[in-house]
């Protein structure tokens, strides 16, 4: 089936249709079928993806509640991905995230997958750029969860639109975050729990004063710090309102379609690097890649069989 085809077959299937195709891109990983299917997906998807992230315990499951309620209300088709902590003994998902979420099984425009972080650090599972692609192509609005980040770990920057980082009061994260130059990362930052009061205010100028320090705005964006509170509601509108602000910010003049394009000559500059080694990262460059290829995910399998290296037994080592 042909791309286009693919992705109208897709959209036109409902919740069993994106349930299969998710399955598919983790049990088919690396098929030419696949990735030419995860091509066209990133051709023709066009849904705002956005990213929560910051420390365990932050309350980005009450947000992602919120937030899909409120893309609901708007008529909004909505995909959540919901990156959960692995299980050692079997690898899989440990559910943690999702067993908090709660929607209507009835709503055929909800639609939920957890997915295991596994061995990766930064926040997202494996197949999670794939099936944000896919996601991404299938509802008008994702939400993509990450597991929690540290100082080091923020894959979720490289896969969406517009950046959430959630922080908690009188945990010491924004001391930490500007250390770590997290704050060069998100388009809004959330102080949850607003409704402790003198802690809340003085984690939201600590942030402030982060953000003074990292010089951040990017392209004309100036990065809001909002205080939030799930329990008595304050805060959650104004959140509702500078995501759709920040989306609309996107669109003008393009700006989404190329941070899109450098996202993607992201994902295979990481996969490189994650595969081949920092050596290896720089033995091709992943835009021509993706240019010849024909997308991301065709890029990789290219990049691997530009980069096989057969290795020979030394002879000499086995010699008595």
């Amino acid at each position: 089936m042909a791309g286009s085809e693919a992705i109208a077959a897709l959209r036109a299937g409902g919740k069993l249709a994106l349930a299969r195709a998710l399955t598919r891109i983790e049990t088919g990983h690396g098929q030419a079928e696949v990735d030419a299917f995860l091509d066209a997906a990133c051709r023709e998807g066009s849904g705002h993806v956005l990213g929560l992230t910051g420390p365990p315990g932050a309350g980005k499951s009450t947000l992602t509640n919120s937030l899909l309620k409120a893309l609901r209300g708007a008529g909004k088709t909505t995909g959540v991905i919901a990156v959960d902590p692995s299980s050692r003994r079997s690898g899989g998902a440990l559910l943690g995230d999702r067993t908090r979420l709660t929607a209507d099984p009835e709503d055929a425009g909800i639609f939920i997958r957890s997915m295991a972080a596994r061995d990766r650090l930064g926040g997202l599972s494996d197949h999670a750029l794939a099936a944000i692609a896919v996601m991404r192509a299938a509802r008008e609005a994702v939400i993509v969860e990450s597991v929690g980040i540290g100082q080091s770990e923020a894959d979720v920057a490289i896969a969406v639109d517009t950046l959430v980082l959630c922080i908690q009061p009188g945990s010491g994260d924004s001391l930490q975050f500007m250390k770590a130059g997290v704050m060069e990362l998100p388009d809004i930052i959330v102080v949850t729990k607003a409704d402790m009061g003198a802690y809340a205010a003085r984690a939201v100028a600590d942030v402030k004063g982060a953000l003074s320090l990292s010089d951040r705005e990017r392209e004309g964006w100036q990065v809001p710090v909002l205080p939030v509170s799930a329990q008595d509601g304050s805060g959650l509108e104004a959140l509702h309102e500078a995501i759709e602000a920040h989306r609309v910010f996107l669109e003008a003049g393009g700006l989404a379609a190329r941070r899109f394009a450098q996202r993607q000559e992201a994902w295979v500059a990481d996969y490189l690097k994650t595969r081949y080694g920092q050596a290896g990262s720089h033995l091709l460059d992943p835009a021509a890649l993706i240019g010849v290829a024909g997308g991301p995910f065709a890029a990789m399998r290219l990049a691997d069989r530009r980069l096989v290296v057969k290795v020979v037994p030394d002879e000499a080592a086995t010699e008595t």
